[in-house]
């Protein structure tokens, strides 16, 4: 059984502008430039003009006569899409810890912070060196 239409809308907020074209999603703001495209997924993804009701606008996911698993990728877009507004306004951070059986595993940040030295993984006697992302 197919549904005629659904559709689900995310509000965007002050300071932050979407573009949608093609099903690449653009999101703009204070903390950078997100971008991703959703173009496996055969949904409408545009942005509607600000309104009284949402007076920066909003972006709409809409699918025609799809099926329960198509129907069901209209929120998990919305999520996404919510996500980056998100990423861009208030940022993400990551905490990580390293988790051992027997052999205790110790890791060093570099000087610059551009890099974890990682010392003692699985018991070798090797330096394993991991560059990590900005931010």
């Amino acid at each position: 059984m197919r549904v005629i239409n659904t559709s689900q809308s995310v509000k965007i907020p002050e300071g932050v502008t979407v573009d949608a074209k093609k099903r690449e999603v653009t999101v703009k703001g204070p903390r950078g430039v997100l971008k991703r495209a959703f173009k496996h997924v055969q949904m409408d993804i545009y942005v509607l003009k600000p309104s009284e009701k949402y007076p920066h606008g909003e972006v709409k996911v809409e699918k025609w006569f799809g099926t329960r698993k198509e129907v069901a990728c209209v929120r998990t877009l919305c999520t996404h899409i919510r996500n980056m507004i998100t990423g861009v306004t208030k940022g993400y951070q990551y905490k990580m810890r390293s988790v051992y059986a027997h052999f205790p595993i110790n890791t060093v940040i570099d000087a610059a912070g551009k890099s974890v030295e990682i010392r003692n993984f699985l018991g070798e006697k090797h330096i394993r060196h991991v560059k990590m992302l900005p931010g």
